[in-house]
Formats: C-alpha cells, sequence, structure tokens
C-alpha cells in the first residue's frame, strides 16, 4: 500500500512539474520569436499620465524615432519579470542577454528553469526538468515581425507594421502589425533614459504578457559562447 502511494505521489508531482514547463514553454514560445527579431530590446508599457495638452506624434515622426532608439542598442544584458494573465498565467524571473544581429539568450530560472538561445539561423529552447531540447530553424526576414525594427529604415517598418506615438514628449511606442498572419495583436515599447524598462505584448490567443527589465547594461561587449548552446547528454532532442 505504501509503495502504491508512494509512486503515485511521484507520478503527481511529476505531472505537476511538467504542466508547469509546458506552460512556461508556451508562454516563453510566444515571446521567443518577438524577442529574438526585436533583440530582446523593445520594452513596454509604463505608467503615463495624460494631460491636456498631451498630443501624438505623427507616423512618420514615430517610425523615426523608435527607429533612431533601437539602432542605438547594439547589445544588452538585463535581469526580466515576466508575467503572463489569461489562459496560461504565471510569473517567471531571469537574466537575458542580445546582440545585433538577431542574437540572444533568455534564461528563466524561476519557478523553474528553461534557456531559450538563438543566433539568428535557428533558437534551442531547453526545459531542463522535462529534460528536452527543441531545436527550430529561425527566418529573421519574416516580414511581419518587428524584426524589421533593426533594418535601420523607418520605411520598411510603416509598410509592416501601424507605429504610433500616443504621447509625442514620451518615449513610448505602440506597434500594430498589419499582417494578418502575426502572432500578436499589439506591442507596447517604452524606454527610459534610452534604455527599454518594459514589454507589454497581447498576442491573438487574448492573452497580455509584460517583461519588466532591470539592472540593464547597455551595450556591453557579450561572448559569442552566451549565443551557443550544446545539448546535454541523456536528453531528447526533438528538431522542428
Amino acid at each position: 500500500m505504501m509503495t502504491l502511494l508512494t509512486n503515485h505521489t511521484a507520478l503527481t508531482n511529476s505531472t505537476a512539474k511538467q504542466t508547469t514547463t509546458v506552460k512556461q514553454k508556451m508562454m516563453s514560445g510566444a515571446l521567443a520569436g518577438v524577442l529574438m527579431t526585436t533583440l530582446g530590446v523593445a520594452a513596454p508599457m509604463v505608467a503615463l499620465t495624460q494631460t491636456a495638452n498631451a498630443a501624438p506624434a505623427t507616423s512618420s515622426v514615430a517610425a523615426q524615432r523608435l527607429n533612431k532608439l533601437l539602432t542605438n542598442t547594439k547589445s544588452m544584458t538585463a535581469d526580466f519579470i515576466q508575467t503572463t494573465k489569461g489562459a496560461s498565467s504565471g510569473t517567471f524571473k531571469g537574466s537575458m542577454s542580445v546582440q545585433r544581429p538577431n542574437n540572444f539568450r533568455w534564461e528563466t530560472k524561476s519557478p523553474s528553469e528553461q534557456l531559450i538561445v538563438a543566433n539568428g539561423s535557428s533558437m534551442w529552447i531547453y526545459d531542463k526538468d522535462l529534460e528536452q531540447a527543441t531545436k527550430q530553424n529561425v527566418d529573421s526576414q519574416v516580414g511581419n515581425t518587428p524584426a524589421l525594427l533593426l533594418s535601420g529604415d523607418p520605411r520598411k517598418i510603416d509598410k509592416n507594421f501601424k507605429i504610433t506615438q500616443p504621447y509625442a514628449t514620451k518615449n513610448y511606442y505602440v506597434l500594430y502589425p498589419k499582417s494578418n498572419n502575426a502572432s500578436f495583436k499589439s506591442l507596447s515599447v517604452s524606454f527610459n533614459g534610452g534604455k527599454p524598462v518594459m514589454m507589454v505584448l497581447n498576442d491573438t490567443l487574448g492573452q497580455t504578457t509584460s517583461i519588466k527589465f532591470s539592472s540593464i547594461k547597455l551595450n556591453p561587449s557579450i561572448s559569442s559562447s552566451q549565443f551557443k548552446f550544446t545539448p546535454p547528454r541523456g536528453i531528447d532532442v526533438i528538431n522542428q
């Protein structure tokens, strides 16, 4: 009887752990494409106080200003707190590092461990608890993603996104993809002192994910090894 109870408890704990990591993978995976193509430099919605004389910038001016901010970000490291509200709710903490072109490392440390590493041509998602690593090919030229934010040409950004700057005096931007195939409805971006402080993503499933950055270092030197991943021995490797 004790053996049966022990086995049942172990199975229950294992199932709960797997459910948590799968949910985390879904949340992180949805963000991975956006974060990779934007180099994780986009940072969203901060609390803003609307004043009587607040006025939005024109679309072309907003695109030029946002492009300038992104161009000034060659690399970045930061800690993050990621919170999702919706069907898959949860809060995760970790650290990240990004570097042009299209290199990023997104490491969740709490409440469970997960690592996402991308180098522009491939992306690895490693779930330590599941002992599983998934490799995906990455197309950094997809036109309906925020990748074009790094192109240096505001006209290309305007072609794929409706870019708004709700308050002309605030470095806060909201992007709406023009393509019906985009995985998100809107991406809110804000900067403080030229540094990203937060990102808010509204996806097509009705979920809202916010990412707050702290301990931000702008344009540091980052070893290329941070953007490489070798699966540990003995884990399952899935190619997609």
